[in-house]
Parts: C-alpha cells; sequence; structure tokens
C-alpha cells in the first residue's frame, strides 16, 4: 500500500514540474529605441516616457531620435522643490514621479536630444541620484525650518544651482543634424502635441467614466486619469497595440513572479507554483474588478516602476502577453531577454496602475464614454 501511496505521489509530482517550457511567438512588434539603463535613480518615469515618445516620434515622423531623459528630470526636480516647500514638507520629496510629469515637462519646456543634455558629470556615464536627492531635500528642509525667521528668496537660485552642478545647465539654443533647434522648436519638429496623451486607470472605488486624481505617492503633481473598467482598460491597451501606438504604464513589479533573470512576469493561480512558472506554463490567475480593488487597497498592489509596452505575444498554448521594454539595461547576470520582459494579461490586469496612451488610439465607443 504504501508503495502504492509513494508511486501515486511520484506521478502527480512528475505531472506538476513536467509542464511546458515557455514558446513565445510575436504577435506585434512596434518600433522602439534601444533598452538603456536608468542607472541607480528612481527616474524610471522619465525613462519610460521618454521611450514612449520616442516610440511616437518615429510613427509620426520616421525619426528615430535618442531623447534626453535627464532633460526632463532637470525640470521636474524644479517642480517638486517648489511643491514641496510651499506645502511646508507635508508631502513628498523624492525621485519618483509618474508619466505625466514627462508629459507636463515637454508642454513646458520642450524636449532636446541625448547628445546636447546627458545629465551626467563630466567623465561618468552611469546615472546615480542618491547623492543628489539627499542634499536637494536636506536643503529644502533647511529653508522650510527657516532659519532667518522667514523663507528665504535665496532658495530657488540655490536649488537651481545645485541642480546645475549634478545635472549640468540646461541649453536654451542647440544644433541637430545640422540646424539650430530651441528645446521649443525641436518639439514643434517632432510633431509631438502633449495634448493628445491621456492616462487612464481601472479602481471601482471612482466612478467609472469619471477623471480623478489618484492618490499614490509619486502622483506629486497631483494629475488625472480617466477610470474605466479592467476589460475596456485592457481593451484599450490592445486596440492601441493592434492599432501601431506603443504604451506607457506604471505596474506593482515587486512580486516574486516578476523577474528580469527569466525576463518574464506572470500569476500563478496557485502561488506554489511561483518559482515553477518562471521556466514553464501554469495556469494563471483569473483576476477580476473586484480582487483588483482589494490588493490594491491593502497595499500588495503598489506604485512601483514604470516601463514601455511595445508589443504583442502568445506561447504555444494560445496565452496572451506583452512585450515590455524595461530601463534596467539589456543583457546581464541578472537580466535576460535584451532588457525585455514578457508579462502575461493575468499580470497586467492585476498589478498595472495606470497606462498612458495617444488618444486616438482608444476605442471610438469608449472615447465616447470619457467624453473624447
Amino acid at each position: 500500500m504504501r508503495r502504492s501511496i509513494a508511486f501515486f505521489l511520484l506521478v502527480i509530482s512528475s505531472t506538476l514540474v513536467a509542464q511546458d517550457p515557455y514558446e513565445f511567438t510575436t504577435v506585434i512588434d512596434l518600433d522602439a529605441t534601444p533598452v538603456i539603463s536608468q542607472g541607480r535613480t528612481g527616474t524610471c518615469w522619465s525613462f519610460s516616457a521618454s521611450s514612449f515618445i520616442e516610440s511616437e516620434i518615429i510613427r509620426k515622423t520616421g525619426k528615430a531620435i535618442d531623447l534626453s531623459e535627464m532633460y526632463s528630470v532637470r525640470h521636474t526636480y524644479s517642480v517638486k522643490a517648489e511643491n514641496y516647500v510651499m506645502r511646508q514638507g507635508k508631502s513628498q520629496f523624492s525621485e519618483g514621479g509618474l508619466a505625466h510629469d514627462m508629459i507636463n515637462s515637454i508642454r513646458t519646456n520642450g524636449l532636446v536630444p541625448l547628445n546636447v543634455y546627458r545629465g551626467l558629470e563630466p567623465n561618468v556615464d552611469y546615472h546615480n541620484h542618491a547623492e543628489l536627492a539627499a542634499v536637494l531635500e536636506s536643503m529644502l528642509d533647511t529653508y522650510i525650518s527657516k532659519p532667518g525667521k522667514k523663507l528665504s528668496k535665496n532658495w530657488k537660485p540655490a536649488i537651481n544651482a545645485v541642480l546645475d552642478v549634478y545635472l549640468g545647465v540646461r541649453p536654451e539654443k542647440f544644433v541637430y543634424e545640422g540646424t539650430t533647434y530651441t528645446p521649443q522648436s525641436f518639439l514643434k519638429m517632432t510633431k509631438i502635441n502633449p495634448d493628445d496623451y491621456v492616462s487612464l486607470t481601472s479602481f471601482s472605488h471612482v466612478d467609472f467614466y469619471s477623471s480623478f486624481i489618484l492618490n499614490i505617492p509619486d502622483n506629486f503633481s497631483n494629475g488625472s486619469f480617466y477610470n474605466l473598467p479592467l476589460d475596456e482598460l485592457i481593451e484599450t491597451l490592445d486596440n492601441s497595440l493592434s492599432n501601431g501606438y506603443t504604451v506607457e504604464f506604471d505596474c506593482d513589479v515587486s512580486e516574486p513572479t516578476f523577474s528580469a533573470k527569466h525576463a518574464l512576469a506572470v500569476i500563478p493561480a496557485d502561488p506554489t507554483n511561483n518559482e515553477a512558472a518562471l521556466k514553464a506554463i501554469y495556469p494563471e490567475l483569473a483576476v477580476t474588478q473586484n480582487y483588483r480593488q482589494d490588493e490594491f487597497e491593502n497595499f500588495t498592489t503598489t506604485d512601483d516602476h514604470l516601463m514601455h509596452i511595445i508589443g504583442q505575444l502568445k506561447d504555444q498554448s494560445g496565452n496572451k502577453y506583452y512585450k515590455v521594454k524595461n530601463s534596467w539595461g539589456g543583457n546581464s547576470a541578472r537580466i535576460s531577454n535584451d532588457g525585455y520582459i514578457n508579462m502575461s494579461e493575468s499580470y497586467m490586469r492585476l498589478k498595472t496602475i495606470s497606462i498612458t496612451v495617444h488618444k486616438d488610439a482608444i476605442p471610438r465607443d469608449i472615447a465616447k464614454k470619457i467624453g473624447f
């Protein structure tokens, strides 16, 4: 009897382990610039949104332009500092942000190519903002404490001087491919209109099809999001890719089943399969609107990281995945697949905080519901 039970358990164990290794087939693969690294910074919002805008420039003009991520970061640090000081330190000051912060910077400050503004000190080729962020916050806290009995008029010039030292002086004019531009005239040349881009999310604590301020830590600028039912959010994502529009998105990457090393992000139905599911196909969780909401409200799903969706794939069982461009660099000991992640639909449904798309990429019936 014991031998029979042991044999039965061995058969079950072998069945659980002997799943099919992933075999991916590309369904959609849209144009994008190469994967790069954000270094030791919390500026994924600028790297992902810049990549998104670079793909938009390719779509609109056919030009592949490597944009300066740090140009938008430089301007946004100033905006964060203003917000932090005027709220007397009762808000977050950090390296983080969201896609609309890069869009807002474009609207106000234009764009510049990377070869014009690298945002790096001389002879340095790796971004590291640990010291910069600490110095800035320390300075701001000092000004807020008003050692001179009132807020000094010097605080803005002092903060800007520090930013210039660490990131460089912002260009007013520059030459690109033989033509002289300002940041605004360069923006015009790219045919990018910041007002064409909209952020969408899906949470049931707010009326669907309304616009609201999403209360997450990195939304320091109080950006608004249109709220869609979860199925319509995924429909919008799929419609965008099917019609040649890439998608910028914000998601939670703290799950053990998000792996840059395995170039995969999945949500197995049975958590005991988490490790095995990084190597082979296992059934995934059916994510409902209510479950998504619960995971957000209990802080299991958090605003961690922003990336860029440029395509779709399927595995040999026909399951859908999204080709996600990350900003942690290319192949290394901890990163594979040239820095891209294949993200399952279940992971996307559960862990996506928001997406940013061109307004023309939204299906017409959904666009009407949100007033476009």
